[in-house]
Parts: C-alpha cells; sequence; structure tokens
C-alpha cells in the first residue's frame, strides 16, 4: 500500500511541487496561469501556510492558504456575511497528480488546510474553474457551501467561469 505524508512545505520542496504542478496541468489543464514560473506560483508572498503530499520522497501535490487579493468568492463571502477581511483566508494552490488522487491525498490536504484555519479563527473562501468537477465534488463532500459564481480572469483578457465556495467551520 502507498503512502503519503502530508507536511509543511520546505524551500527544498518548492522544485518539486513545482515539477508535479506541471504534471497536472499537462493531464488538467490546472491551473490556467503561473505555469511560466511555477516555483513563484506556488510560494506568493500573500502565503500564509502551505503543505504538500509526499509519496516515497516525490512531491505529488500542494495547498495553501493565503491572503485575500480581491478573488471573487472573498467579495461574495463579505458581500453576504460583513465578515471582514483579516478573518477571511484563501483557500488555493490545491492540486494532486493523478496517480495520487485514489489515495486521498486532496482531502488529506484539504484536511491541513482547514485544521490551520480552525486554529488561526480564519473562514476559508475559495473560487474553483467550473471546468474542474472532480475538485468540485471534492469540496462539496468535505461540506463547503456554493455560495455564488464569477468569472476568474486571467492572461491578455482571457476568462472562465468559477464557482466559489465557503467552508462553514472556524
Amino acid at each position: 500500500m502507498t503512502s503519503i505524508a502530508i507536511r509543511p512545505i520546505t524551500d527544498a520542496d518548492v522544485p518539486g511541487a513545482a515539477a508535479a504542478l506541471m504534471n497536472v496541468h499537462e493531464t488538467d489543464g490546472y491551473p490556467v496561469e503561473g505555469v511560466e514560473d511555477p516555483e513563484a506560483w506556488i510560494r506568493p508572498p500573500a502565503v500564509l501556510s502551505a503543505w504538500v503530499a509526499e509519496e516515497s520522497g516525490t512531491i505529488v501535490g500542494h495547498v495553501a492558504v493565503m491572503r485575500p487579493q480581491g478573488e471573487g468568492a472573498v467579495s461574495l463571502w463579505q458581500d453576504r456575511s460583513g465578515e471582514g477581511e483579516e478573518r477571511i483566508g484563501v483557500l488555493a494552490r490545491l492540486f494532486v497528480v493523478r496517480e495520487a488522487r485514489k489515495h486521498a491525498a486532496g482531502e488529506r490536504l484539504m484536511r491541513a488546510a482547514m485544521d490551520y484555519a480552525k486554529q488561526n479563527s480564519l473562514r476559508l473562501v475559495l473560487d474553483v474553474m467550473t471546468k474542474d468537477t472532480g475538485a468540485i465534488r471534492l469540496y462539496e463532500r468535505l461540506g463547503w457551501k456554493h455560495i455564488g459564481e464569477v468569472s476568474h480572469y486571467f492572461g491578455a483578457g482571457q476568462q472562465i467561469p468559477a464557482a466559489c465556495y465557503v467552508w462553514p467551520a472556524t
């Protein structure tokens, strides 16, 4: 049986996480941006905390909790709840290589991020491209609530439909 460890990311993990990201981009088209410099996309300044999934010394997944940066999900939640931005975290940059998905790596990464949010009294929100139906199923199975739809803008004027979710626990 394969064992996947979930742990906080280190600087030494970034190249492996970047390689896993490129693998996911090739198989799933995620992310739609950031692949020109995957290491920078994984470690942007807004990250509060991040984790990797590791299998036999290879990084196979990643997730981050970030400070809000104008995401549609943040605006939707603030409009609905009146909650201040300082109490909101954005679950972002979740990816798992296809071969590791059957071992619940995505769910375990999500749970690490949700535990962090609970310990730090943060309300988590996210947006997910509507084409990413597997991710949407995971979020809903873990109790996340759909709060609306936005357009995700990227590149030179490109956009794609995205669904916004909030994690109801804090």
